[in-house]
């Protein structure tokens, strides 16, 4: 059995908020049946060997102090998440809210409002001054619809209102997300998933739930490409990715609204750190330490070091991850990595593999803070309430823009290398259910969160944080992907910051004239069957390249003639080692065309992105070619 005392672990569930969420409830429940054949006994013997070896260590082992939050604190702590804490103020600046806010949908909008009115009334009832409603400073809910005084709505009436209007307006767009069972299904990520969410409830497009019984059968998804192409976590320069866990925060709580569950946060605390140089330390503080030896190290030097030891001697090791290694040798190996980890003098080829596995999960358990961390760890554990499996994704890709740089970096590496694992199930007899059901309890349970699990719900959320950890592992590239509606915002967020929008007593009322002109701006420039623009490759050559755009013109068709021009031509050369380094593959995969400035700060371009129509989206940028990192020798 499953001891919550003993077990220092934090696996949340949300909890129903109306009758659409109970009859949610109901299915999950009758999903989560479906797993009994699969065995759970590789999470419970990895809780027993858990709890071993931490038992001797139970006096460093700190449980934080999480208090409960009064009311109207966690709203109050939501908007300063979701970068609209001016809102709060008395008399505060409202720039930067308006431009945040002129880029929401209906249905985010409508997630702000539900947050600042109970944050307005557990104020009143302190007997503070009240907030200003966000339709005092915003003036409209979304595509221009002013809401004055006389017309004001009560909450739960815009609410309603908004719903019924996205339903008028959004039907068309969702026939592809109605369940096709056997077939591949696509994965919409062109509008927000808070608003096709709306849009199935209402039309009671509802598919039944479904845990896929064969671990080695889930459902496809296809991202289908638009004529954009397809944004990957990456190719966003590191301004604009700042920018995507707020509106990804802001979508992921309208997700939630839509589909009657409370998304629960835990409130930040501060943890102790152990005064280590590896095990035991904030990812943060390892990454500064290792980049002063490496410099852009994104992932912990100690866990590139964990997995690839076992990529190269322990894939093919039969119940490596599942099978436990001696707790006195990994001790003993953890201590002799502190000491000689960084002089290079620790010899990795005298450790066996098993113990390796355990350095591995024991440094993803010591990390001073969940590396899922602890204010969405409750979060990444309620994604099995959903129902339907799109939308578990859905949420779950919300999730992973919102982890911090380092945490999403280094879970990236663990999944890649646990995909690794899975694919040679054949050797190693670890297929997805056995690694998902190891990993998870490395991964949701911490001591340094307190014990919350419900009495009889302990094989329930043990589960579902398996299948969570499954998802994770299988479904990893789409999760690792920007959705479009995403970039769309950032695009706007810098087009009304570089504006610089002067808000007067008609801010509002400039601010859609301007909008709006935008548009009609847009519109114009769509009509041009074709343009001429010019590509830089400042890095490789003098000369810029003159491409000749129309509507089939792809980044793939510009590099190609980009690689045509370059042996053919005599083009003067910059840099006549980058060159060389060029034309030693001189194939156009290994070039990238990147779209810089503008509406946007940096953007690595899809190969099947229809040039013609970035340019009228973003008219003032410049195209680089530039060498593809991976092939850099």
């Amino acid at each position: 059995s499953f001891s919550t005392r003993n077990c220092p672990c934090k696996m949340s569930q949300i909890p129903p908020k109306s009758p659409l969420a109970s009859l949610f409830s109901e299915r999950v429940n009758s999903r989560v049946d479906s797993l009994d054949h699969l065995s759970m006994d590789s999470f419970w013997l990895e809780v027993e060997n858990i709890k071993q070896s931490s038992e001797a260590e139970q006096e460093e082992c700190s449980l934080a102090d999480v208090k409960a939050q009064e009311e109207g604190d966690a709203e109050a702590e939501w908007l300063q998440d979701a970068g609209l804490s001016d809102l709060l103020g008395d008399r505060a600046s409202e720039n930067d809210n308006i431009v945040l806010l002129s880029t929401l949908t209906k249905t985010q909008a409508a997630a702000v409002q539900r947050r600042l009115d109970t944050y307005s009334r557990s104020r009143r009832r302190k007997h503070k001054h009240p907030v200003r409603d966000v339709r005092d400073i915003f003036g409209v809910v979304s595509n221009g619809e002013t809401v004055t005084q006389k017309e004001e709505k009560r909450p739960d009436q815009l609410w309603h209102d908004l719903q019924s209007a996205n339903v008028q307006k959004q039907t068309q767009d969702y026939s592809c997300t109605v369940r096709n069972p056997g077939k591949e299904e696509v994965f919409n990520m062109d509008v927000a998933y808070s608003e096709q969410a709306a849009v199935l409830l209402k039309g009671s497009f509802l598919s039944e739930s479904r845990r896929i019984k064969d671990g080695n059968a889930l459902t496809k998804f296809k991202i289908p490409k638009g004529r954009l192409g397809v944004t990957r976590i990456g190719d966003l320069s590191a301004q604009d990715m700042k920018k995507i866990p707020t509106l990804a925060l802001i979508e992921l709580t309208a997700l939630c609204d839509v589909l009657g569950f409370e998304l629960k946060r835990n409130k930040a605390v501060k943890l102790k750190t152990a005064e280590k140089r590896l095990f035991g330390v904030p990812l943060n503080t390892l990454l500064e330490n290792d980049q002063k030896l490496l410099p852009n190290t994104k992932v912990p030097l100690l866990l590139q070091a964990l997995l690839s030891c076992l990529e190269k001697r322990g894939l093919e090791t039969e119940g490596i991850l599942r099978v436990s290694g001696s707790q006195t040798r990994i001790k003993s190996l953890e201590q002799k990595l502190e000491s000689d980890f960084y002089s290079g003098l620790f010899r990795w080829d005298d450790v066996h593999q098993n113990d390796v596995s355990g350095l591995l999960k024991r440094f993803i358990r010591e990390l001073p803070a969940p590396l899922l961390t602890a204010e969405y760890l409750p979060a990444f554990a309620a994604v099995q309430n959903i129902p339907d499996l799109k939308q578990r994704l859905q949420a779950l890709n919300l999730l992973i823009l919102i982890l911090p740089e380092p945490n999403r970096n280094t879970l990236k590496a663990l999944l890649e290398f646990l995909s690794k694992v899975v694919a040679r199930e054949k050797n190693n007899k670890m297929n997805l259910w056995n690694v998902s059901t190891v990993m998870a309890p490395n991964l949701f349970m911490h001591k340094g969160l307190p014990n919350k699990i419900p009495e009889g719900k302990e094989k329930q959320l043990a589960e579902g944080a398996a299948d969570v950890v499954r998802m994770m592992i299988h479904y990893q590239d789409l999760l690792w992907t920007v959705s479009s509606f995403l970039v769309a915002q950032v695009r706007k967020l810098n087009e009304s910051n570089s504006k610089r929008y002067q808000f007067c007593d008609k801010r509002i009322k400039n601010l859609l004239r301007k909008i709006h002109a935008d548009k009609d701006k847009v519109e114009k420039n769509q009509a041009e069957p074709s343009k001429v623009v010019k590509v830089h490759a400042s890095l490789l050559l003098k000369d810029s390249l003159e491409v000749h755009l129309n509507n089939a013109t792809r980044v793939a068709d510009v590099l190609k003639q980009f690689q045509k021009n370059l042996c053919q031509n005599g083009w003067n050369i910059v840099n006549t080692v980058n060159l060389l380094k060029c034309n030693s593959s001189m194939e156009s995969t290994n070039l990238l065309l990147y779209e810089v400035g503008g509406n946007i700060g940096e953007h690595c371009l899809d190969p099947d992105t229809y040039l013609l129509d970035l340019y009228h989206i973003n008219p003032h940028a410049e195209w680089i070619i530039k060498q593809n990192p991976s092939y850099i020798i």
